[in-house]
């Protein structure tokens, strides 16, 4: 494990004297929501308009409300970032990219993309407009940073996995390859449980594409555990699969220290009270970092100034607490549980509880007495008259009691709780229930006042410098932390003062009045001359000024380069000539049972995807030993045609590749196959010199995606992505060159892929793959979902789970439909299937691709869900998708 070259360097933080003040950076789902984020010190926001976001469920500004939304976010010196963060299909290009002229002509700082296709886009349409690269991308490592940035992307969301110990390794690895760019990271919200981007959960169960914004939250569902055929009674525990919610706080100065320069809060689903409560608790606390880490001169450009030594940072993790307020105000903004993630490193026993999936609170005690309509506890945080609470007696699946607390009377160690007539019913209130507070009214009416009015309430400081001298006028110089300066002079000349001459205290206290206004006096310099006098009048009407003159500067639009005569046509691949050759059937399969089954069968291409690629090796000498069997056969033999092709075997690495895990790349290719299926792009990078096939995880769903995979690594074909429903894939075979694409017709789809390992978390008391037995080796584990449907669980080599779906899907029904538009290469893959089911399936689909039997015939036969990749309905046509 220790070959890849930078296991070896002991790797430090950035250098001090680089580092930056991290940006704060909220979510807006609508104009309250922009405004709390505004007025509780967001440096900036990010929002979705009215399509191509991933949180199509928000309430979503439009494109008519970019102008004022984009003035008033400027004028308060905050960015505003727009979410184009989903796949785009082939007939919505055109949409996009007027779409995306739209948001660019209106100033918008940057967009953040998941598309490759539409990262090119962007490129084409303006050389100088930022892309972020959204954490859609599934960005792990350097390689991934590289490649955002051979797109043109100007910053990178790094995937929420990512360690502090990771982050640090790859800031270090991309600065010694010369291909730096800014870092994002999440620091508090909502965890998915899968890798962002690489989810097809909501779609395999519900036709709900979270690559397009409709995800249905499957990981918040329970789940049984089911390990060799035996429910695993795991108690209380049943949500397996729901992270807790991620909390930053107490790991901010490591941040800080690491060079990130985004620090992100997810919640755009949330209401504005959790824009205000979560944000005005990180403005503070990074304000306190950077107290605790001083600042050195000011930097040009109107950066902010860099860092020079750490705070909290210095202390171990567990060492790291922020304060009980802090705390109290996050678990009462949404709370599943507050927990710091992956930052620091993998701990399956901390990240998923597994007692709910929803949200909680503040955590009051348990049930000790319930007496004369009263319920006794031991408070461990506070509680007032008018709060609301809940009591959770282990089953949140059904409903629950709650209810507001009329009194509250302590009695020694214990507090008795009363609630107004009716409002409970203590009939279903247990000893030993636990006891969530939900609701704080005084706390949410102090966020509500943060943003209520029209009156700037969060300002920023504008720096003065003052200069003058007797019969001149007095000049001051203002300047933002944005770089925007402005210089008034009086219109009264400076006399000479008698007494009480202008000093540096009466500048302060005349400038400073700043109420009501986007600024506050941050330094103000004084350069006057001699003993002089000026008019309060006048000096009111300088700083009245100076305001007027920044806030027109700052509402100004950004004026981005937009190319008038070109279009996205200009980027599409020309059309060839289809191929004549026969349709061609791929196998996958996950064992060397499989494997020879299909061998067996004469399948000419085979896929292995091993949870150990060490047996890559033996698989490999499988298919030689056959192939050279096949050659005497062919030598001694007439009547086997001498130009029949010979088996080849292409083998999978696992799906992610994290800093220091080139080792598994080079155990992979130490097995010498014919080919390599490339799932990220790290792997790109490592299988640079050898044939590849781009996987369903390149996310390839329009004609300049699959270009650009095509065109700049020579990929021999590639996998169309599964959010394609028939009539998209349709549109992607006829905008390109088909012999390009092979399409899986029948799988059981990798549902969820995650950092999470089930069997360590449930199987062991372990916390990672250094002390938790390998119960992955030993048990066979399927997650059973509320309608009975039995999911396997597969772990990769390393340690990373993914839940294939119980029910295999099929697209026969529409094979014949795709060979006329000139696909020659259709995929069918294995999950736990026995040699003789193997065998079935594959004979059945070759006489589909021969047309010997209908897809309905082989559907009705084989008892499948009727459905090509993840679509809506028995004809794989959505209405809304479509």
């Amino acid at each position: 494990m220790k070959s890849d070259i930078f296991d070896g360097l002991r790797l430090r933080s950035p250098s001090p004297l680089s580092l930056q003040r991290p940006e704060l950076l909220a979510p807006a789902g609508n104009w309250d929501c922009a405004k709390a984020a505004v007025e509780n010190g967001a440096d900036a926001i990010y929002f979705g308009l009215d399509r191509f976001n991933a949180r199509m469920r928000a309430q979503n500004f439009t494109e008519a409300d970019l102008p004022q939304l984009m003035t008033f976010l400027h004028r308060r010196g905050v960015k505003g970032y727009v979410t184009v963060n989903t796949l785009i299909f082939p007939k919505e290009l055109a949409e996009a990219q007027q779409y995306l002229r739209t948001i660019i002509a209106a100033g918008v700082d940057a967009v953040i993309v998941q598309d490759i296709g539409i990262c090119r886009l962007i490129r084409h349409l303006s050389p100088d407009f930022p892309i972020h690269a959204s954490t859609q991308m599934t960005i792990t490592s350097a390689a991934g940073v590289e490649f955002a940035k051979s797109l043109g992307c100007q910053l990178v969301v790094l995937a929420r996995e990512c360690s502090l110990q990771e982050i640090n390794k790859i800031q270090k690895q991309i600065a010694l390859q010369e291909t730096s760019l800014p870092l994002e990271v999440f620091v508090h919200g909502a965890l998915c449980v899968a890798y962002s981007g690489q989810c097809l959960t909501s779609e395999a169960l519900g036709g709900r594409s979270a690559n397009r914004g409709e995800c249905a939250q499957a990981c918040r569902m329970p789940y049984d555990l089911i390990a060799d055929g035996e429910v695993v009674n795991l108690k209380e525990r049943k949500y397996l699969l729901s992270p807790q919610d991620l909390a930053g706080l107490d790991v901010l100065p490591d941040l800080v220290k690491s060079g990130v320069t985004c620090l992100k809060i997810e919640g755009r689903l949330k209401a504005p009270e959790y824009v205000a409560n979560v944000t005005r608790v990180y403005r503070q606390a990074l304000d306190g970092v950077m107290k605790e880490i001083p600042p050195s001169p000011a930097s040009k450009g109107g950066l902010c100034p860099p860092l020079l030594k750490g705070g909290w940072g210095d202390l171990p993790l567990n060492q790291q607490r922020a304060t009980n307020q802090e705390h109290y105000n996050l678990e009462m903004a949404f709370s599943r549980g507050l927990y710091t993630g992956w930052f620091g490193g993998i701990n399956n026993q901390e990240l998923v509880h597994a007692r709910f999936g929803k949200k909680r609170g503040v955590y009051l005690g348990e049930v000790t007495r319930i007496h004369n309509e009263q319920v006794t506890v031991k408070l461990e945080a506070p509680l007032k008259p008018g709060d609301g609470i809940v009591f959770d007696c282990g089953h949140p699946e059904a409903k629950e009691e709650g209810g507001r607390v009329y009194a509250v009377v302590s009695k020694g160690k214990e507090t008795m709780l009363t609630f107004g007539r009716n409002d409970l019913n203590l009939r279903r209130v247990h000893i030993g229930d636990r006891i969530w507070k939900t609701s704080d009214p005084e706390l949410d009416k102090q966020l509500r006042q943060s943003f209520a009015g029209d009156n700037p309430q969060f300002q920023r400081p504008i720096d003065l410098e003052i200069y003058g001298e007797v019969g001149q006028a007095l000049i001051a110089i203002a300047r933002d932390r944005f770089g925007n300066i402005v210089q008034i002079e009086s219109a009264i000349s400076l006399a000479e003062a008698h007494t009480k001459p202008l000093d540096t205290d009466r500048l302060q206290e005349q400038f400073g009045r700043l109420g009501n206004t986007p600024f506050c006096l941050g330094t103000l310099t004084n350069h006057l001359n001699g003993a002089i006098m000026l008019p309060v009048s006048e000096l009111n009407r300088m700083r009245r000024e100076i305001v007027a003159q920044l806030e027109e500067l700052r509402s100004r639009p950004k004026r981005w380069q937009l190319l008038s005569n070109i279009s996205f046509q200009d980027l599409l691949p020309s059309s060839s000539p289809t191929s004549p050759t026969s349709p061609s059937l791929i196998v996958l399969v996950r064992n060397l049972k499989q494997l020879q089954a299909a061998l067996k069968a004469g399948v000419e291409t085979l896929y292995c995807e091993f949870e150990d690629p060490r047996a890559y090796r033996e698989a490999v000498q499988i298919v030689r030993q056959q192939q050279q069997n096949s050659s005497r056969l062919t030598h001694n033999s007439a009547l086997i045609t001498p130009n029949s092709p010979l088996p080849t075997i292409w083998v999978a690495p696992p799906r992610i590749t994290k800093p220091g895990e080139n080792w598994i790349l080079q155990q992979v290719r130490a097995c010498e196959a014919d080919g390599y299926l490339i799932r990220n792009y790290d792997q790109l990078q490592f299988f640079a010199a050898d044939r590849c096939i781009g996987d369903f995880s390149l996310n390839v769903a329009n004609p300049l995606t699959a270009d650009y995979f095509q065109q700049r690594f020579g990929l021999e074909r590639l996998t169309a992505s599964y959010d394609l429903n028939i009539t998209q894939l349709q549109d992607l075979l006829t905008s390109c060159p088909p012999q390009w694409f092979e399409v899986t017709i029948h799988q059981h789809i990798p549902m969820f892929h995650m950092e999470h390992c089930v069997f360590c978390a449930f199987l062991s008391t372990g916390t990672d793959y250094t002390n938790c037995g390998r119960p992955c080796d030993k048990h066979e584990v399927k997650l059973k979902d509320r309608v009975g449907t039995e999911h396997v669980l597969k772990a990769d080599v390393g340690c990373r789970n993914t839940v294939f779906n119980g029910t295999a899907q099929t697209g026969a029904e529409y094979v014949q439909r795709l060979i006329e538009l000139g696909l020659r290469h259709f995929r069918i893959e294995f999950v736990n299937e026995t040699p003789e089911q193997v065998s079935k399936t594959i004979h059945r689909y070759r006489q589909l691709l021969q047309g010997e039997i209908t897809g309905s015939q082989l559907w009705r036969e084989l008892k499948l869900q009727n459905q090509l990749g993840v679509t809506r309905g028995p004809m794989g046509v959505s209405a809304l998708r479509s």
